[in-house]
């Protein structure tokens, strides 16, 4: 065996005999990279006719390997990485993320293209994949949503980047996908009469004051049951979110609280209105104390079962439908709450900025794209108004 002295490998001349006759040639093999199970190298081998043609040929994978043509693979198939990508790349996740990634990957993913070669996946199979979940080849199958496949194909994409990354692919086959195009449904915001009777509906309910707390300021169902009153500033009147209540996404799952959606805090001024339903709630609470006694569990939360532990998400849901249907709305969720604040908040005279700081969307963009709608008409009323007054200044 001939070591290369310019560092390509080892380099060797071989001879085999096939019907009787010996043919030589010489072969060169040269290391792409490390098995992440093992340890061990992983070797890939070029022949050729002539020493110098092997040398050439070596010389040219050193080159595209370090241009990132060739990756430094090994010989994992899609399902192995997804369980390494699972275990060693989801530490900085939230923990229901990480369980709806699982999911998606044990359910679909693995299913479907676990057995595939790392490196011999390819855009189209992906493609392939994506069709087959929109339109299954069996009646059997139940067919998911445009928005279902986008999701995986964002779990997929990003472990596949991943790879990229420490260099087990050269590129993203994902990139070259289409996953189906999602239809944006249409928000639906409670009108004037249904807020005015759900107002009237839910006066004296258990939870009257937190489902008003959420029609006035916005904030997601986790966020409001997992306020604590030291968010509450009753001097300068304003609201912190700084966590929200969860729930693991598994049977007999226990409730967490973690941080907000977006991972940032933020603090929003409450109307004297708002700031006196934190105050009923407060003495509220003091009688639920006073009569559950040594039963009592004191978690400083705002919003509480009858002996102070969590409220579970499962109550209000139910009694907000319960609620909804009485005042002719049964399709109407939660969030809609949430939905009515920013559209009365627009219409109000709120600019994008304002509202997207309190609902504490990522971005002003994401809120307009939500609420376009609701600004588009304030611009046409605008205009009307602009052309009211030219008619009347014209006519002096």
């Amino acid at each position: 065996m001939k070591r290369n002295a310019n560092g390509l490998g080892s380099i060797r001349k071989k001879k085999i005999t096939r019907n009787g006759k010996i043919y030589e040639y010489w072969e060169g093999r040269y290391t792409v990279g490390y098995c992440p199970e093992t340890g061990r190298q992983i070797q890939k081998s070029v022949t050729g006719k002539t020493q110098k043609e092997v040398v050439e040929k070596m010389r040219q994978m050193t080159v595209e390997r370090s241009d990132g043509i060739v990756p430094l693979s090994c010989r994992m198939t899609v399902g192995e990485w997804m369980e390494v990508w699972e275990k060693d790349f989801l530490g900085d996740v939230k923990e229901s993320t990480a369980y709806l990634y699982k999911r998606s990957v044990e359910l679909y993913i693995v299913k479907y293209l676990g057995a595939i070669k790392l490196d011999g996946l390819t855009a189209l199979m992906i493609q392939r994949f994506y069709n087959r979940l929109i339109e299954p080849e069996s009646e059997s199958v139940r067919a998911l949503s445009a928005k279902s496949v986008r999701n995986i194909h964002g779990i997929l994409h990003k472990a596949l980047q991943q790879a990229v990354q420490i260099g087990y692919l050269p590129k993203n086959p994902a990139d070259g996908c289409k996953p189906p195009r999602a239809e944006k449904k249409e928000i639906q915001p409670l009108n004037e009469n249904q807020i005015q009777l759900f107002l009237a509906e839910i006066q004296g309910h258990p939870h009257e004051y937190l489902y008003k707390i959420a029609l006035f300021t916005g904030i997601r169902e986790g966020e409001i049951l997992g306020l604590t009153w030291d968010c509450v500033d009753f001097e300068r009147g304003t609201l912190r979110i700084r966590q929200q209540l969860r729930r693991q996404q598994k049977k007999g799952g226990t409730y967490y609280l973690s941080s907000p959606k977006n991972g940032k805090c933020r603090i929003i001024t409450l109307p004297p209105s708002v700031l006196h339903l934190f105050q009923l709630q407060k003495g509220k609470q003091n009688e639920m104390r006073f009569r559950a006694r040594e039963l009592w569990t004191e978690n400083n939360l705002v919003f509480t079962n009858q002996i102070g532990g969590y409220l579970s998400y499962r109550t209000v849901y139910d009694c907000f439908k319960r609620i909804m249907g009485k005042i002719g709305a049964p399709d109407a969720r939660f969030h809609d709450l949430r939905h009515t604040y920013a559209v009365l908040a627009l219409q109000g005279g709120d600019d994008i900025k304002t509202v997207q700081a309190t609902l504490g969307h990522a971005t002003a963009a994401f809120t307009l794209d939500v609420y376009g709608h609701v600004t588009g008409q304030m611009q046409r009323d605008s205009a009307a108004r602009m052309e009211s007054m030219i008619r009347r200044i014209a006519a002096k």
